[in-house]
């Protein structure tokens, strides 16, 4: 299988070199995207990189993570390679485990691969605490709206996708900022796509991340929301209509019903000064606790729909994208 790496290049230029050179011999092409980079990256890598397997692309407009990766997509697909990895040229990603992203999807278990610092306790101990409860949030958050409740650390950008798979997502509706990874899983989820975690060790090197966990959580929290609608309205009522569009729908209006009926007596007693009667207090109790255990059931069914059966076996290798 024809394997290639993309990496985004910004402000990277004091790592990106070793990075190239730790490339395993395995992979046939490397893309350094050039992310209209202050330090012309570009340019620095084709004066001091003399792999024949790296080939410089350049945005001309810088476009984010998300826009430099999708930039490396495209090319992979014209070049018809069968695995595309993503590696950040600032050093914190060991280019020696690309062949641990692979073989998952080599092996025909996974269509998508990511890393997973949070997989060993050791991993954790060189993470600093802000971004350790930052993404401990934006994993349940993740979990919620893209419907992978197998995998955590949704905001690590070590990948590996294969490229059939790829073909089937719209590359120009991708998130093109720091939500890119959490997008990619809420597109691979509505395609049915088999995602894998990776185990792999937190690396902080000189460089300083541009990610501001609280700048971001509200913003990522509005995305999750759209994203969680937009997943729930086609997977349970365009796609397919199931047991778990039933229990969704009654138990938002066992709790619904339940909560406003407990709310309009409750400010009725308290206007009249008559307390409620154990009746009334039943009436609004009872809804509330059924429609709560259907919505607990709905979970329980939207965790057990997580894909397990791999898309990119069954899929034809020259099948286009669909505009």
């Amino acid at each position: 299988m024809k394997i290639a790496v993309t990496i985004p290049c910004y402000k990277v230029r004091n790592h990106i070199l070793q990075v190239l050179a730790a490339i395993p011999s395995s992979v046939t092409k490397i893309y350094a995207v050039d992310d209209c980079c202050p330090e012309g990256s570009g340019d620095f890598i084709e004066a001091n990189c003399h792999d024949p397997r790296v080939q410089v692309l350049r945005n001309p407009i810088n476009l984010g993570v998300g826009g430099a990766v999708t930039t490396g997509y495209r090319q992979a697909l014209k070049d018809e390679m069968d695995i595309v990895v993503k590696v950040d040229g600032d050093g914190q990603m060991d280019p020696q485990l690309i062949p641990h992203f692979v073989r998952p999807i080599r092996k025909g278990r996974a269509d998508y691969t990511k890393g997973n610092r949070f997989y060993r306790h050791e991993s954790l101990r060189g993470m600093p605490r802000i971004r350790l409860v930052g993404n401990a949030m934006l994993s349940f958050l993740t979990k919620l709206s893209c419907g992978y409740w197998n995998v955590m650390d949704p905001t690590n950008g070590y990948t590996a996708i294969h490229t059939q798979v790829l073909r089937e997502l719209p590359l120009e509706k991708l998130e093109t900022r720091y939500f890119f990874e959490s997008d990619m899983l809420f597109r691979l989820n509505t395609a049915r796509a088999v995602v894998k975690d990776v185990p792999m060790d937190a690396v902080y090197a000189d460089e300083t991340s541009g990610l501001n966990v609280r700048k971001i959580l509200p913003e990522f929290a509005a995305k999750h929301l759209s994203r969680l609608c937009r997943r729930y309205v086609y997977n349970y009522w365009l796609r397919d209509f199931n047991i778990g569009s039933l229990y969704s729908l009654m138990g938002g209006l066992f709790l619904m019903g339940g909560t406003l009926f407990g709310l309009g007596h409750w400010v009725s007693s308290g206007l009249q000064g008559i307390p409620a009667t154990s009746g009334t207090v039943m009436l609004a109790a009872l809804p509330i606790l059924i429609g709560t255990q259907l919505l607990i059931a709905f979970l329980h069914y939207d965790i057990s729909s997580t894909p397990q059966e791999p898309l990119h076996p069954h899929l034809s290798p020259h099948q286009a994208h669909p505009e």
